[in-house]
């Protein structure tokens, strides 16, 4: 392989020629050769935009010239269109401020711009650098990737997975059934009002979730190293959060406190845990359907599930849930996930928190699995849901909670004989109110209408 020599504080530096990094980028490449997690796409893009938005800020404040800015500028551009992917080898397991992947992106930037222009005009500290610090750059990356993430991947999932929930509602509105709490039978409902309690869990996480996306709005970039603002103009930060959020159509904005901005990771906890609550209704609605789907003939059996692949090696004919236990493996990564972004937000150190690769890699990791399967389940599974009205019709004519409509004719004490004395006997809830003599056949057929009990 044919290698250049580069230098930068420490000394020379041996590099593959072919590569648009640098001396710094090298030493980590070599220094942290740990796991094959690789600093997340997401993040070297938002990289792009800020160090976009931040040269074309320090032109207008009069701080680079124009050709510089331009340049650094279109470089960004071919980060954004994916052209560079390659330059950028570091790993997630590097040091706790990010330090390494921003001078990883200023480094190519300032290498490529220095091919387009043809000349060694452009620095990576001095101009691609300038007015920024890495304790304000990568906070700043991580609530640019995240934002956006959940914008093109976790909110459009959503939406999908509510359509669906809605048009099973109306399908199911009239069919009731038997109701079940403590996994014990109790009073019927409809399928559709049971699917609802699902719809309205969705709705109630993306509400939350989509505050939490609302809260990541706030970037750190014009603090620089502790929040001071060192080596920035002062109108820096809110120049180039007005930029970014003009390139990204965003309602990005400066954050008012840097000294927050740096230390403290509790935007991205409160996103990040409204996340966590959608996985776990991801949990239980994944959970209900393959309890509803159970046998088909000796278990529940009141939902017909999709046939997508054998279920088993050495039984035929086998359907498995496979895709409600995708979907709950991957809420527990997610609710794993919180654990590891909770603990690294408790870490915040003085003026800066210095577990940041990890709990962004974490934030986008679980943004991309849920989205993911949240999809897979709706289109695999959801959309495919039939109810097996048979079955249904027969738990609900043999469950026994239907007594229940007699409390207040009867008495609670009353309708508890009754249930009991028809569990002890395997007879109808009828054959025991007859044989107990608490009312006759005509007024409990009008009374006990799981119809009217919905």
């Amino acid at each position: 392989m044919e290698m250049r020599i580069e230098k930068d504080s420490l000394g020379e530096v041996k590099i593959p020629s072919d590569r648009l990094w640098g001396a710094q980028t090298q030493r980590s490449f070599q220094n942290f050769k740990i796991g094959k997690e690789k600093m997340p796409i997401e993040v070297i893009r938002s990289f792009a935009i800020l160090k976009k938005a931040a040269a074309l800020t320090n032109y207008q404040l009069g701080w680079l010239e124009k050709e510089i800015a331009d340049t650094i500028a279109n470089v960004c551009e071919e980060i954004l269109e994916g052209r560079l992917n390659d330059h950028f080898p570091l790993v997630v397991w590097q040091t706790g401020s990010g330090t390494q992947t921003n001078m990883n992106v200023n480094e190519v930037i300032a290498n490529r711009a220095n091919q387009i222009l043809g000349k060694n005009k452009v620095h990576p500290n001095d101009h691609v650098n300038k007015a920024q610090s890495s304790n304000d750059t990568f906070p700043t990356a991580m609530h640019i990737a995240a934002v956006n993430e959940l914008e093109t991947k976790l909110f459009p999932a959503i939406s999908l997975i509510k359509n669906i929930l809605e048009k099973k509602i109306e399908e199911n509105k009239d069919i009731v059934k038997t109701g079940r709490t403590h996994l014990q039978d109790a009073v019927p409902l409809t399928l559709g009002q049971e699917i609802s309690g699902w719809y309205r869990m969705v709705e109630r996480s993306e509400e939350m979730i989509r505050v939490g996306c609302q809260r990541l709005m706030d970037l750190a970039l014009g603090g620089t190293a502790v929040g001071t603002g060192l080596n920035s103009h002062p109108e820096f930060g809110e120049r180039v959060a007005g930029k970014i959020a003009e390139l990204t159509s965003k309602k990005f904005k400066t954050a008012p406190n840097k000294f927050h901005s740096l230390t403290s990771l509790d935007e991205i906890v409160f996103a990040h845990g409204a996340i966590k609550g959608l996985a776990a209704d991801m949990m239980k609605i994944a959970n209900d359907v393959r309890w509803l789907s159970s046998g088909p003939r000796c278990g529940i059996g009141e939902l017909n599930i999709p046939v997508n692949e054998p279920g088993s090696s050495i039984m035929p004919g086998k359907v498995n849930p496979t895709q409600c236990e995708a979907i709950t493996m991957v809420a527990v990564q997610v609710m794993g996930n919180d654990v590891s972004i909770g603990i690294a937000a408790s870490q915040g150190n003085f003026e800066l928190n210095v577990f940041l690769p990890v709990t962004i890699d974490n934030f986008l990791r679980s943004v991309r699995l849920l989205s993911d399967a949240i999809v897979s389940f709706t289109e695999n599974c959801l959309k495919g849901i039939t109810p097996n009205k048979e079955r249904i019709d027969y738990f609900l004519k043999n469950n026994l909670m239907l007594v229940t409509a007699l409390n207040p004719i009867i008495g609670y004490d009353n309708a508890a004989k009754i249930a009991k004395k028809a569990h002890d006997e395997g007879i109808t809830l009828k054959e025991a109110t007859l044989k107990l003599k608490l009312l006759s056949e005509e007024e409990f057929d009008r009374i006990v209408n799981p119809v009217k009990m919905v």
